[in-house]
């Protein structure tokens, strides 16, 4: 982070102080507060279905479509996350994203329309899959609160590295509150503290341990598992091309001596070197 970009909590405070404060505009700010709560809702309801669902192993869940069909169903929602989470990102994406907003502001809302997306589909995968019944081994006894402590750290993680990256980014806050406020949404800088000091993926890292130490394990966790730490350590390679052509020898610098997503010692000795110099 350079010395003159503000820190995450910074960021996010004047950012909200700005949306309390809007300007006069009725309809803009009926528009922003309209798109502000169907976002957190919808990325709340999200957050508690993946939680929930794992947490059980997708072994509880609302789908209840009849087998072999449910296997089909299961598949397209476990395949659609992945590919319209991707599509969304490129140039043609950004432009449908576009046609989801009033046209005036929707430039300005693309990170919010953005969440609300990525939100409907997590929130379709965890609540909707059909569950196979089946049950391989569910931790008993203290091996359970061990599995239990995993999780909820590897959720805390994932906290933890979604506010470095920029919580207004990743919650869609950044779009909504800037129309509030009447400014044009600033993006954080490329991000190098916090979990991105030990690896350059953190949130992806972080995401694929939520998925691997639920205290429940079904054919169910296997499949969600298997396809999403896939997708997790293969996009960023597409991410950091972005990065490599926004940031240019900045990334490039970064990425000599931070690893992609195991922290290493001499990975961490060198980026605090460098941070001193």
């Amino acid at each position: 982070m350079r010395a003159t970009e503000p820190t995450p909590f910074l960021r996010l405070l004047q950012l909200i102080i700005g949306a309390l404060r809007p300007p006069p505009g009725a309809y803009r700010i009926a528009v922003a507060l309209a798109y502000g709560v169907v976002c957190h809702v919808i990325f709340g309801l999200a957050v508690v279905a993946m939680i929930v669902a794992m947490f059980f192993g997708m072994s509880k869940s609302l789908g209840t479509v009849s087998a072999p069909y449910s296997y089909l169903v299961n598949v397209l929602l476990l395949v659609q996350f992945p590919v319209a989470h991707s599509v969304l990102l490129t140039t043609r994406g950004g432009k449908w994203l576009l046609n989801l907003a009033p046209r005036d502001h929707a430039r300005t809302l693309m990170t919010t329309t953005y969440a609300i997306i990525a939100s409907i589909q997590l929130l379709l995968l965890f609540a909707l899959w059909t569950p196979s019944g089946v049950v391989w081994w569910s931790a008993e006894g203290g091996v359970f609160w061990l599995m239990c402590s995993l999780y909820a750290g590897a959720w805390g993680l994932l906290i933890k590295a979604s506010y470095d990256a920029g919580a207004e980014v990743q919650s869609g806050a950044l779009g909504w509150m800037s129309l509030m406020a009447k400014i044009k949404p600033v993006f954080p800088d490329m991000p190098t503290d916090g979990l991105f000091r030990l690896i350059r993926q953190p949130i992806y890292v972080a995401f694929v341990l939520t998925l691997w130490t639920v205290p429940v394990w079904t054919p169910d966790q296997l499949a969600v598992a298997t396809i999403l730490t896939a997708y997790c350590l293969g996009a960023p390679i597409l991410k950091e091309r972005r990065f490599n052509a926004r940031y240019g020898a900045r990334f490039a610098a970064y990425k000599s001596r931070v690893p992609y997503a195991i922290p290493s010692p001499r990975g961490r000795w060198r980026s605090r070197s460098s941070d001193d110099a």
